[in-house]
Formats: C-alpha cells, structure tokens, sequence
C-alpha cells in the first residue's frame, strides 16, 4: 500500500511537469530543452522563499513567474536572435544553472523545519493531487479560448496564423511561458516533498516527462472523453510505477538513468509500432483501394 502511495505522489507532482512538456512537444513541436533548467529553478526559488518565511503556496506562485521568465528567454533566443529552438533550450538550461546556484547560494538547501506545503495533516496524496488537478483544468480551460486555438494552430500550421494578421512569435513564446512555469512549479512541489532543494534535480526531466507523454499517449487514444492532459497524467504515473518496478526487481538506485532510457525506448517502440500497424493496415488493400479512391474523385 505503501509503494502504490508513493508511485501516485510521484506521479502527481511529475504529471505537472508532464503537462509543460505536452505543451511543447504536443501542441507546439518545440523540443525544448530548458524545462532540465526551469524545474530546479522552481525549486531554488521556493528554497530562498520558504527560509524567508514566506508562505508555501506564494513561494509556488513565484515558482511559476520565474519558470515562465525563463521559457520567455528561450522563446525570445529563438524567434528574436533566430537561434535554433534546439540550441536556446540548452542555452537557458546551462545558464539557468548558475542562475540557481547563486538564487540558493550553495549547491543543496535543506527545509526540513520550515513551514511548506505538507506541514499540515492533510495527506500529501491529496494536496498533490489537487495541484496536479488545478493545472490540468487550467491548461484545459486556456485551450478552449481564442489564445488557445492559436497556440495549437502555431504548432499545426504557422503560415495559417500568420494570415490572420496574428504574430506567431507571440504566441509562441507564451506558449514556452506556460510550458515552463508548469515545469517550476512541479519542481517547487517536489522540494516541499523531499525536503530539500538541490542545483541538480532536474538533470533528465525533459526525458522523462517526454515518456510519460508518450507512454500516456501509447496507452490510450486522445478523445472527447480523455484529453492530451489527462493522458499526460496517466503516463507519468504509469512511468513512476515502471520505475519502481524495475527497483523492486532487485536493479540499483545507480541504474535508474538506464531504467529511464530503457521505459523511453520501449514507449517511443510501443508508438511507432501502432503507427506503422495502421500504415500497413491501409496499405494492404492494393489496388482495390485505389480504384475506389478514383471512383470517389470522379464522383466528385
């Protein structure tokens, strides 16, 4: 019972920065990098705001301003300076490193004995659960406006934005904004939970947050009943239960980089193996399929 608890916290607080990263990955097909540098900034900055005393869920509010902060610098390197959206992500996540140290002033900042989110005696499970729950509906709801629709028509289609006299680079950039603040705040729950911040916890987070959006993705079919979010959920708590799997199973803490590589593999496998199944799927009907696809052009 214990271990099924612990997979669904860690689900939770990652599915958060699970849901940053559908942003760019899903909507946006913007491979960025920086979200490895935005979490633990998260993270150093609840840090300096908890030993200042200020309260927990400000400090999570903060979190996310300086996260968006820097997925606005990456969006600005690249459709300002024209830099390659590949090469700013890993611009601001280097820069963002030196950033942190200096937010915490040391590597490792511990928290025990201040007042954060889970001093209470309410279950951790449920306060995790509610933020987790509090982006998905927000991220949802912005979906569903005007900015939205433009947000996923960037990503489908930048020349269709453009001719409706609407600047792309705007949107685009907003987008990275919200992508990368979800991302500080997950990494703000996430040193309220373990109790301490650290310079390097966000070292592979894009990875990972990359499988679960996949695996979510692999597992189940985007919908009217389960949305890209809600998938993005499922993922990263079925990529946590891998992960505790394969530590029940006897393998080392050490290896826990080749267990994220090895659950990346499989889900990137078990994706395209459905596409190309569909792919053959239509293809093995020959040429009776093409007839009929001429028949219904003429017709037309």
């Amino acid at each position: 019972m214990d271990i099924l608890i612990n997979i669904l916290e860690g689900g939770f607080i990652f599915s958060i920065a699970a849901i940053g990263v559908y942003i760019t990955y899903k909507i946006l097909d913007f491979p960025d990098l920086s979200v490895d540098g935005t979490f633990p900034l998260g993270a150093a900055v609840t840090a300096l705001c908890l030993m200042k005393g200020i309260n927990p869920i400000l400090a999570c509010l903060i979190s996310f301003i300086a996260g968006a902060i820097g997925g606005m610098i990456t969006g600005i390197l690249h459709v300002k300076l024209k830099i390659t959206n590949l090469l700013s992500g890993i611009l601001v996540m280097i820069g963002l490193y030196s950033i942190n140290l200096r937010i915490m002033g040391k590597s490792n900042i511990p928290l025990f004995g201040k007042s954060t989110l889970f001093s209470g005696n309410i279950m951790p499970l449920a306060i995790i659960f509610i933020f987790a729950l509090i982006s998905k509906i927000l991220l949802d709801l912005f979906l569903n406006t005007k900015l939205g629709f433009l947000l996923k028509a960037v990503g489908d289609n930048e020349e269709l934005v453009t001719s409706l006299a609407v600047d792309k680079d705007k949107i685009k950039v907003l987008g990275l904004m919200i992508s990368n603040g979800l991302v500080a705040i997950s990494g703000s729950i996430m040193a309220q939970y373990q109790g301490f911040s650290d310079v390097g916890m966000g070292t592979g987070v894009v990875v990972m947050a990359l499988a679960a959006v996949i695996m979510g993705n692999s597992i189940f079919k985007e919908g009217n009943i389960l949305r890209g979010t809600t998938l993005t959920i499922i993922g990263a708590i079925v990529y946590k239960a891998s992960v505790a799997l394969a530590l029940k199973l006897g393998l080392p803490p050490t290896d826990l980089k080749l267990i994220t590589s090895v659950i990346v593999v499989v889900a990137l496998w078990i994706n395209n193996k459905k596409f190309n199944f569909k792919f053959s799927k239509k293809s093995s009907l020959g040429g009776e399929a093409i007839v009929s696809n001429r028949k219904s052009m003429e017709s037309v």
